[in-house]
């Protein structure tokens, strides 16, 4: 595809096609990241998560200036939650990270979460992916939140980043299992504000009394991303997880876990568009829906009903 081998190449434009492409999940798209898989591996990726009013974009937009100072390129995609009218990101680009539009070295996306309930578009892992074929030395991924639903960061981030807010203080009981499963490292950022030190004292006990995953153990940094405040710590130790993470072995671990998951993805998805086909276009599939809409059987057992006709699931299979 005349389109990817520019992307390769070095151009944006067509860059920012192939993700208008994947996220639109035009008939290309496989064919498309068949094309890219082999460039794909060489780009760290970071995820930014929190509640909102956190200071996300402020930290990612001084995160992506340390890496630029380091002369690293930088690849950004910010998800925002959808519009109702559009159906694209609400906040769109953000502002906050303006000044690295016009950075070569910087590549900016916004996306929608469609509707998504585990923080990132289905589409988001695909479009790490084009953005570490083309070149970018470090992905950064801003989710719209954090909970315990919210885990989908962790299938596609190296470090996951938790940011939280002084105010954020009475949530952090009703968020604790969702935290111990994301952060790699928390930031209370906004840390000039009254209760700061408390909430990161707090967080520090979680870690040490929360079950441990792993040798790594979770730092709670302290930040003030508007005035730059904590951001060379908080990128050391971003550093510091990635050497953990090369030298353990558990970054190919890791990866090794996201190719597994995005494999079985990629099939649910496929099975289910056309499983979909099947009952709008094929009378008996529609006649078992029937009697579950009308009450005639429970939905067990007509799906029961369906898995043990072998003949009829060949027979089905052979259309799929």
């Amino acid at each position: 595809m005349e389109l990817v081998k520019k992307m390769l190449a070095g151009s944006q434009q067509p860059l920012a096609r192939l993700i208008t492409m994947v996220e639109r999940e035009a008939p290309e798209v496989p064919e498309i990241m068949r094309q890219v898989y082999p460039h794909t591996g060489k780009a760290y990726c970071i995820g930014v998560t929190g509640p909102p009013g956190a200071g996300k974009s402020t930290l990612v937009d001084k995160l992506t200036s340390g890496f630029r100072k380091k002369g690293l390129s930088v690849g950004i995609i910010a998800v925002d939650p959808t519009s109702p009218f559009s159906g694209g990101a609400v906040l769109g680009d953000r502002i906050r990270m303006q000044q690295h539009y016009l950075d070569s070295g910087v590549f900016i996306r916004s996306m929608a979460t469609r509707g998504s309930h585990g923080g990132l578009p289905k589409t988001a892992k695909a479009v790490v992916k084009l953005l570490d074929a083309f070149g970018k030395d470090i992905i950064i991924v801003e989710t719209v939140g954090v909970g315990q639903t919210e885990l989908d960061i962790m299938e596609a981030a190296d470090t996951t980043v938790v940011v939280l807010v002084p105010e954020a203080g009475d949530a952090i009981q009703t968020m604790k299992a969702g935290l111990m499963e994301i952060a790699h490292i928390m930031v209370v950022n906004k840390a000039d504000r009254e209760g700061a030190d408390y909430l990161v004292c707090e967080l520090e006990a979680m870690v040490r009394m929360g079950p441990k995953r792993s040798d790594w153990l979770i730092p709670v940094l302290a930040t003030q991303a508007a005035f730059d405040v904590g951001i060379d710590a908080l990128m050391q130790e971003i550093e510091h997880h990635r050497v953990y993470l090369k030298t353990s072995g558990e970054l190919e671990q890791r990866r090794c876990e996201q190719r597994k998951s995005e494999f079985i993805e990629i099939v649910e998805q496929r099975i289910k568009e056309r499983l979909l086909n099947l009952v709008e276009n094929d009378g008996r599939m529609s006649a078992s829906v029937l009697r579950v809409k009308s009450g005639d059987i429970d939905p067990y057992s007509a799906a029961q009903e369906i898995l043990e006709n072998r003949e009829l699931l060949r027979e089905w299979l052979g259309k799929m």
